[in-house]
């Protein structure tokens, strides 16, 4: 069931009054059949690929807790990740890489698999190889209860995009009985609510005009192909970090935390704060821990850290999906961040002396616009359709104002813009101090006048197409 339907919330519902009501040694169990449930709404079979890939991380780290000696846990470790993983390579990018093999080499004759896609796979797969590689560490004792590990891999508000979950502090919460707490619950609510209305009011309002400017780009007016790839950076953050708040909303007021995903990325004054500190930070810190760390991070020589940063970043690509469009825009970001630590030293020296006003600004700008020219790669069909809305625009630069002048009258797009202008005004707020903790210090009536608000415009504005999250295709 997707979050943003009904038939989530109902089912939401009646699942806290059950939960609570409960006795704390059955509410694993119960999260369980819920989360299975969840997901078998989708599609059955996913239950299988789902149980398949539990049960190998469970069996392997007992195995790998279990040995002795430093081998055999290494090939315990080896041959599960490579289990795990190759499921996902098999499942997502097979078809992939025999279709490239074949353009390159003018055809191998390697059969296709026309699988379709098993939804959260690359996110419960990743949380299943940091479960094993922390095992191996030490760092982790291996869960010996196969239903609460089977929880940490199934539970449904992570299982379909994230966040990443790690397994430690997730099975400790599970041993502590949760109980009602209505700071908690209210916390929850408001990020559901939050993240609902960036969803289903932000982003799939920005969607249709998103999708009609990119589905051919080279016959696309250069105004609208412009206003689509601004509107296509808040609909993609709009449409994850809305399934995040809700997946962290939905957890709280079960009782359970999750980890932050999101912290206002566009607010970055540069690449790499908008990467290690902002934008998906499960799978940023994932990156970190359990591949850029282990290449030699930025302990070795700077050629061979900068050569270990484009590694992460084109893998993170790939990660993505299977499309070359991910591959480049992955290693677009790597460069920028080459680049920018490459020239860092001199940048904050003649930056030195400009107003720290006035450097936030022009940095916030610059990372904006450079993680804006990457998104064409990551919202585009194929790389010729990306290489087709850059140079489209480029070659209309002297028309753009005008053209954008004409396209700006229209209602639907001021609403947008006034929508995305709200969301980086509450941001703004954010990033100073929690909104939240700001309205609880408010007489009542004003925090429940921003809670009708909110509800107002789901209703008024919202786009209730119950359209799939984009994360879920990852």
């Amino acid at each position: 069931m997707l979050f943003n339907s009904f038939s989530f919330l109902g089912f939401f519902a009646a699942l806290v009054v059950v939960y609570y009501a409960s006795p704390h040694r059955y509410r694993w169990g119960l999260l369980l059949l819920a989360s299975l449930y969840n997901y078998a709404a989708f599609r059955p079979e996913y239950v299988l690929l789902l149980a398949g890939i539990t049960a190998v991380g469970y069996l392997a780290g007992l195995a790998i807790a279990g040995r002795r000696t430093p081998a055999a846990r290494q090939r315990w470790l080896a041959g599960s990740v490579l289990v795990v993983l190759g499921t996902l390579f098999i499942n997502k990018y097979y078809d992939f890489f025999v279709t490239s093999l074949d353009g390159a080499t003018g055809g191998v004759g390697l059969p296709r698999l026309d699988m379709a896609v098993a939804a959260g796979l690359s996110f419960y797969a990743f949380s299943c190889v940091s479960y094993l590689v922390d095992v191996y560490r030490g760092t982790l004792p291996a869960e010996r209860h196969l239903g609460r590990f089977a929880l940490y891999v199934a539970f449904f508000p992570k299982l379909l995009a994230g966040p990443i979950e790690r397994a430690r502090p997730f099975l400790a919460q599970l041993e502590i009985p949760a109980r009602f707490n209505s700071a908690q619950v209210t916390a929850g609510l408001q990020l559901m609510l939050w993240g609902l209305f960036k969803k289903v009011v932000i982003a799939d309002r920005l969607a249709p005009f998103v999708d009609a400017a990119y589905r051919t780009p080279s016959f696309a007016n250069p105004a609208d192909l412009v206003i689509a790839t601004y509107f296509f950076a808040f609909q993609l953050y709009c449409d994850f970090s809305g399934y995040s708040d809700i997946a962290i909303g939905t957890s709280r007021v079960l009782g359970i935390d999750l980890l932050e995903n999101f912290r206002r990325p566009y607010l970055s004054t540069s690449v790499r704060e908008f990467w290690a500190q902002r934008w998906h930070l499960s799978l940023s810190l994932w990156f970190r821990d359990y591949l850029y760390f282990p290449l030699g991070g930025s302990r070795v020589a700077k050629g061979r850290a900068y050569l270990n940063l484009m590694i992460v970043f084109l893998v993170s690509g790939l990660w993505h999906g299977a499309n070359w469009t991910f591959v480049v825009w992955g290693g677009l970001n790597g460069i920028y961040q080459v680049v920018e630590s490459a020239i860092g030293g001199s940048r904050r020296t003649a930056a030195a002396s400009a107003p720290s006003l006035l450097r936030k600004l022009l940095g916030g700008l610059l990372t904006f616009h450079l993680v804006l020219v990457s998104w064409v790669f990551f919202r585009a069909a194929s790389i010729e359709d990306a290489v087709a809305v850059l140079t489209r625009v480029a070659a209309a630069v002297t028309t753009l104002p005008r053209l954008l002048s004409v396209r700006l009258q229209d209602p639907t797009i001021l609403l947008s813009l006034g929508l995305i202008a709200l969301l980086l005004l509450v941001e703004a707020f954010d990033d100073l101090r929690s909104v939240w903790s700001r309205l609880a210090a408010r007489p009542v009536y004003l925090r429940w006048a921003a809670y009708y608000a909110l509800l107002l415009m789901l209703v008024v504005l919202g786009n209730w197409n119950f359209a799939q999250f984009v994360y879920m295709q990852f």
